[in-house]
C-alpha cells in the first residue's frame, strides 16, 4: 500500500456504509482523516456502523442522511456509489462544492499494483474473472485479484497489493462518476445498453459515465473495446489509449476475434469457440475481451485455454454445477428478468428442463414464447408468476408443463423429465423476493438441491 499523506487531517463524510463504505471510512482513518460516516439505517441494524462506533475513532450519524450534517465543514465527501447525485446530502455538497469521489478512487490512490478496469452494461463480472484467472497462470511473482462492483471493496484489496501485482477492478457507471485521478493501464469497455436510467437520467449520460473509465489513460495504455458494436468503435475514438478491439461476428481482426467457429488474437489461433465452457454468444464476447488482455499481459495460449476450458462461470450466472447421468445442471439465479432468461437459452444447443419462476411484478411473458419454442423441452414452474409463465409456456408448445413449491422441489420435477443429453437450468426470468431474500440464496438453495438429489458434490 502506498504511504500517502493526502488525507492526513483532512475532514471526510463517508455517505452510505454498506461494504464499500465501512472499508473507505477504515482506510481514511488509516491515512489519518478525521472521518465522520452517516447512514440511514438505524444503529441497532447496522453492524457496520455498530462496529465503527465502538472503537470511537469516527463520528457515526445513523437513521437519516441530512444537508445539515455538512454543518460540521468538510473537505472531501465519498459517496456510496448507489447514492444518487440529486439526493438531498449529496446536492447540498454540490453546492458547496465540495469534492466528491467514490471508494475506486480512494484505493487507486493506495494502490501499488498493476491497475486493469472493466466495464459495460453487461458481461462484467465474468470477464473480470475470466481475466483475473488467466492473469494468474504462468505468473513469476506477484498474485492477480479482483474487487470493485464484483462485490469486494476495491479499498480493502488494493491495501495488501504491492508492486509485483495486478488489480483487477469490475466497475459500474455509479463508481466512474465519482473518479478524479483514476488510471488503469487497461482499460475493457464490454457492451453498453440503456441502463439505469433512473440514475443517469439520459442515455447520454450512462454513457459518458461509462467511458469516464478511460479519461484519464495515455498513449502508454489500452483501450479493449467491443466492435461488434458501432457506437463503441466511434466511442473508442474519444480515448487516448492504445484501443486494442474484440469482435465475435469478425468485423476486426485486429485484436481478438471469432472466425469460422475459432478464437484468434490478430492472427494467432488460441482455441475452438465451442470449448469454452461457459456457454452463450457472450461468453464467446466476454472471453474474447479477455484474451485481448491477457495478450497484451504477454499470456501463453496454452494458459488461456485452460482458463476458458476450466471456468464454470461466476456463481448463479449460468454457472455450470455438476453432471450426473448424462444431464447437465446449470444455475442463472442471476436472471431476474425476461432479457438474462432469453440469454441464457440461446446458449444451449442441447434440450431443456427449464425451472422459472417469481416475484410478480405485473407483466407478462409473451416474449419468452419463441425462446421456449426453439429450446425449452420441459419446464417445471413456481412462485407468484408460475400462472403466467404456464400461459407462456402452453403458447410455445412446451411438452411438459409442471408446477411446484420453490426452486428446490422443482429440482426433482426437472430431473424426472429429463434424459440424458439435457440441460437442466435455473434461469427464473424473475426476482426472488417472493420466497427468497435474493437471488444468491435461491440459487444456492438450488444448488443444495441437485447435491441432494444426485448424491455428487458442485463442481468448483
Amino acid at each position: 500500500m502506498k504511504a500517502i499523506q493526502t488525507y492526513q487531517g483532512k475532514r471526510v463524510i463517508v455517505v452510505g456504509l454498506a461494504k464499500s463504505g465501512f472499508n473507505a471510512a477504515k482506510l481514511l482513518h488509516q491515512l489519518g482523516a478525521v472521518v465522520t460516516v452517516t447512514d440511514q439505517q438505524p444503529l441497532d441494524k447496522n453492524a457496520e456502523a455498530q462496529e465503527l462506533n465502538a472503537t470511537g475513532d469516527y463520528v457515526v450519524l445513523t437513521d437519516e442522511q441530512t444537508p445539515d450534517q455538512l454543518d460540521a465543514g468538510f473537505d472531501l465527501m465519498v459517496k456510496n456509489p448507489g447514492i444518487p447525485y440529486d439526493v438531498p446530502i449529496v446536492k447540498a455538497a454540490l453546492a458547496q462544492k465540495l469534492p466528491i469521489i467514490t471508494e475506486i478512487e480512494l484505493a487507486s490512490e493506495i494502490n501499488e499494483a498493476e491497475l486493469i478496469a472493466v466495464t459495460g452494461s453487461n458481461g462484467k463480472t465474468t470477464t473480470t474473472t475470466m481475466i483475473t484467472k488467466m492473469l494468474n497462470q504462468e505468473r513469476p511473482a506477484g498474485r492477480s485479484a479482483y474487487a470493485g462492483n464484483i462485490g469486494i471493496p476495491a479499498s480493502q484489496v488494493a491495501a495488501s497489493m504491492t508492486p509485483d501485482d495486478t488489480l483487477v477492478l469490475e466497475t459500474s457507471s455509479f463508481m466512474l462518476l465519482g473518479i478524479t485521478e483514476f488510471h488503469p493501464h487497461i482499460a475493457v469497455l464490454t457492451n453498453i445498453f440503456s441502463n439505469h436510467l433512473d440514475y443517469h437520467k439520459t442515455r447520454e449520460n450512462y454513457v459518458n459515465a461509462k467511458m469516464r473509465i478511460t479519461m484519464n489513460q495515455t498513449a502508454d495504455d489500452y483501450f479493449v473495446v467491443n466492435f461488434d458494436s458501432e457506437e463503441l468503435v466511434a466511442l473508442s475514438k474519444r480515448s487516448q489509449a492504445h484501443v486494442v478491439p474484440f469482435s465475435r461476428t469478425g468485423v476486426t481482426q485486429d485484436g481478438a476475434y471469432e472466425k469460422d467457429g475459432n478464437l484468434f488474437f490478430k492472427d494467432d489461433l488460441i482455441m475452438p469457440a465451442a470449448e469454452i465452457k461457459v456457454p452463450g454468444d457472450h461468453n464467446v464476447e466476454n472471453a474474447l475481451a479477455a484474451i485481448a488482455v491477457a495478450k497484451i499481459e504477454g499470456k501463453s495460449n496454452a494458459a488461456i485455454k485452460h482458463v476458458l476450458t476450466t471456468f464454470g462461470g461466476v456463481r448463479h450466472r449460468t454457472q455450470y454445477v455438476l453432471t450426473s447421468e448424462g444431464r447437465q445442471f446449470y444455475n442463472d439465479s442471476k436472471a431476474t428478468d425476461m432479457e438474462a432468461t432469453e440469454m441464457a437459452l440461446k446458449g444451449f444447443k442441447q434440450p431443456v428442463v427449464l425451472l422459472a419462476g417469481g416475484l410478480d411484478r405485473g407483466y407478462t411473458f409473451e416474449r419468452l414464447v419463441p425462446f421456449f419454442k426453439d429450446h425449452v423441452k420441459g419446464i417445471v414452474l413456481f412462485g407468484e408468476t408460475k400462472n403466467l409463465l404456464k400461459e407462456a409456456a402452453e403458447a410455445a408448445g412446451v411438452a411438459t408443463i409442471e408446477m411446484s413449491e420453490n426452486a428446490e422441489t422443482a429440482v426433482p420435477t426437472a430431473y424426472a423429465m429429463s434424459a440424458p443429453g439435457d440441460v437442466i437450468l435455473l434461469s427464473p426470468a424473475n426476482a426472488s423476493w417472493d420466497q427468497y431474500p435474493n437471488f444468491e440464496v435461491r440459487g444456492d438453495k438450488f444448488i443444495q438441491a441437485v447435491e441432494q438429489l444426485t448424491g455428487k458434490k458442485e463442481e468448483q
